[in-house]
C-alpha cells in the first residue's frame, strides 16, 4: 500500500514496481455483506465498505465510489435501485430540451447524494491514509454524462443535431467541474473523468465534443494540485491518441485493448496508464486464470507509469 507510489504511476513517472487499484465498486457491499442500494445511501457503509476492501486487497488506491449517476441523480435524474448494483437513470430531462429549457441548474454540495459522499469521505480519508492508500474520486464525464440527460439520442445529435448535442454535453462538462471541486474538496489525491462511452464516437466526434468539455473538470484538478485521469471502456482503439492528448496526467482502458499498443502510446505522450486484469473473461467468467492474465499485463505495462487494475 503505497500513495506515491500510485501517484507516479498515474502521473506517468518510472516507479519501482506498478501499483495496483482494485475498482470495488459495489463489490465493496459484497465484502461487508450488506445490499448495494443500502450502501451506496449510507455515508458510514460506504466507508465502511471501502475501507474494508482496500485493507483487504492490500491497495494503493481505492476509488470513494464507483457510481456514474450521482451527478445525474444531483441534476434531477431520478433512479433505480439495485441490490446488487450501481442505480439506473431512469428519467432523461434533455430528451426534448435543452438544459437551459429544462431549467437544470449546477449540483451544490448539498444535491442528490453528495451529502453523503462528504461525509464518507471524511469517515474513511483517514484510514485510508493510514493504510497509505490514496482515496480516489471519480466522476460521470461530459458524454456519459450527456447521454444520461438526453437518453441515447445524443449519439446521433453530435452528427443530425450538433447545436443541441453541443449545448448538453457542454452543460455535463460543467458539472464534472463542479464534482471534481467537490472530490478535491474531500480530500481525494487522484481525481478522474470516466466517460465509457466515449468509446463509442469516431476521433473527430470526440476532439469536438468530448475534449473541449472535459478541460474545465481537467483545470479544477490540476488547479487543486491533485493529478488527474480519463477512464474509457469498451474498444476505444479509433479515440485512445486523443485520451493520451485530452490534458489529463493519464488514463484507465478495459481488457478489449492490447496493452503493448496501449503502453506504447502512453509511452509517446508521456502519461501514465491502467489496466488491463480482465474483468469478464478472467475474473467474472473464469475462462482464463486471473494469476497468468495477472502476469501477462504485468509483463506488459512495465514500471513506467503503468498502474495495474482491474480493465
Amino acid at each position: 500500500m503505497a500513495k506515491q507510489l500510485l501517484i507516479d504511476a498515474y502521473r506517468g513517472k518510472m516507479t519501482p514496481k506498478a501499483p495496483w487499484v482494485p475498482y470495488a465498486g459495489v463489490h465493496c457491499a459484497f465484502l461487508i455483506d450488506e445490499p448495494a442500494d443500502k450502501m451506496l445511501q449510507d455515508a458510514e457503509l460506504l466507508a465502511k465498505g471501502v475501507v474494508n476492501a482496500a485493507t483487504r486487497y492490500k491497495a494503493d488506491g481505492i476509488p470513494l465510489l464507483f457510481d456514474l449517476s450521482v451527478e445525474a441523480n444531483s441534476i434531477g435524474c431520478e433512479l433505480k435501485w439495485w441490490t446488487d448494483n450501481v442505480p439506473s437513470v431512469t428519467t432523461h430531462p434533455c430528451s426534448d430540451k435543452t438544459p437551459a429549457e429544462a431549467g437544470l441548474a449546477f449540483p451544490t454540495k448539498e444535491s442528490g447524494r453528495w451529502p453523503v459522499l462528504y461525509e464518507a469521505a471524511r469517515i474513511a480519508k483517514p484510514q485510508l491514509d493510514e493504510a497509505d492508500c490514496v482515496m480516489m474520486g471519480l466522476f460521470c464525464g461530459p458524454l456519459t454524462l450527456a447521454s444520461h440527460l438526453a437518453g441515447v439520442r445524443i449519439f446521433t445529435d453530435v452528427y443530425k443535431n450538433p447545436e443541441f448535442a453541443h449545448e448538453v454535453i457542454k452543460f455535463a462538462g460543467e458539472v464534472g467541474a463542479r464534482a471534481a471541486e467537490f472530490y478535491a474538496e474531500m480530500g481525494c489525491d487522484i481525481i478522474a473523468i470516466v466517460d465509457p462511452v466515449a468509446s463509442q464516437i469516431k476521433s473527430e466526434t470526440f476532439k469536438e465534443f468530448v475534449t473541449p468539455n472535459s478541460q474545465p473538470a481537467i483545470k479544477v484538478i490540476h488547479d487543486a494540485g491533485k493529478t488527474s485521469s480519463f477512464f474509457i471502456c469498451g474498444d476505444c482503439t479509433k479515440v485512445l491518441e486523443d485520451v493520451c492528448q485530452i490534458g489529463t496526467h493519464g488514463f484507465a482502458i478495459d481488457e478489449q485493448l492490447n496493452m503493448v499498443f496501449v503502453r506504447d502510446l502512453a509511452r509517446k505522450y508521456g502519461v501514465g496508464f491502467g489496466g488491463n486484469l480482465k474483468l469478464t473473461l478472467a475474473l467474472s467468467l473464469g475462462l482464463l486464470s486471473p494469476k497468468e492474465d495477472a502476469i501477462v499485463s504485468l509483463a506488459a505495462g512495465g514500471q513506467h507509469g503503468y498502474t495495474f487494475a482491474p480493465g
